[in-house]
């Protein structure tokens, strides 16, 4: 009878137990200054815009290849001396860690598209220890680019039009879950918040 009692105060618990989850970021969400002002006041339905970009490889992805997967975005250059490494070093980790997670990959976007060609991609790919299957690093348009920054991740400091002279410099990595929906931001310069990110996956992943 004891041990009963203890089953059911114990499912009692489990069933109680309140289920955690993550929030599902709205342009209304977030800093003003990360926000393009036409969207700023968008309380739902924000999801990421769909992409055409050319990978290391020299291949064309469009946001089909995401279709079903959860994925953690930055945006970086090649020749960035200060807080690009630290992120290529820290998204090298999440890679690491996520390794045997098909249904999780890792997307970083150049803001230096006119000089990250795909050759120079590549040639950064191979000295990061990038896995081709995981990780894409896109160049393309820097117009196209530069719109996602600002209207679909919401990470752009600076107004800016994607011009000769338009410069985006953000730390922020964004988780987004199989619906295109941003559910977290995250500093990549920080160890401690690549571990919260990694926490907040497999959240997400059991919610699905």
């Amino acid at each position: 009878m004891c041990f009963f009692s203890i089953i059911v105060i114990t499912s009692f618990y489990f069933i109680l137990q309140p289920k955690v989850s993550l929030p599902i970021y709205s342009p209304s969400m977030v800093a003003e200054e990360l926000v393009e002002e036409d969207i700023r006041y968008v309380k739902k339905y924000h999801v990421i815009n769909n992409f055409s970009l050319t990978n290391q490889n020299g291949k064309l992805i469009t946001q089909e290849f995401y279709e079903n997967k959860i994925y953690v975005a930055d945006f970086f250059f090649t020749t960035c001396p200060d807080i690009c490494p630290i992120m290529t070093e820290n998204m090298g980790y999440l890679q690491k860690k996520l390794k045997n997670q098909t249904d999780i990959l890792l997307v970083s976007f150049s803001v230096t598209p006119e000089l990250d060609s795909v050759d120079k991609l590549r040639v950064y790919a191979d000295l990061k220890g990038v896995d081709d299957s995981k990780w894409n690093l896109f160049t393309g348009d820097k117009k196209d680019i530069y719109e996602l920054a600002r209207k679909s991740f919401l990470v752009a400091k600076n107004d800016g039009d994607g011009g000769k002279y338009d410069m985006i410099h953000t730390e922020n990595f964004v988780l987004v879950d199989k619906e295109k929906r941003i559910r977290g931001f995250y500093d990549g310069t920080d160890t401690k918040q690549m571990d919260q990110l990694l926490n907040d996956i497999k959240i997400l992943k059991n919610s699905y």
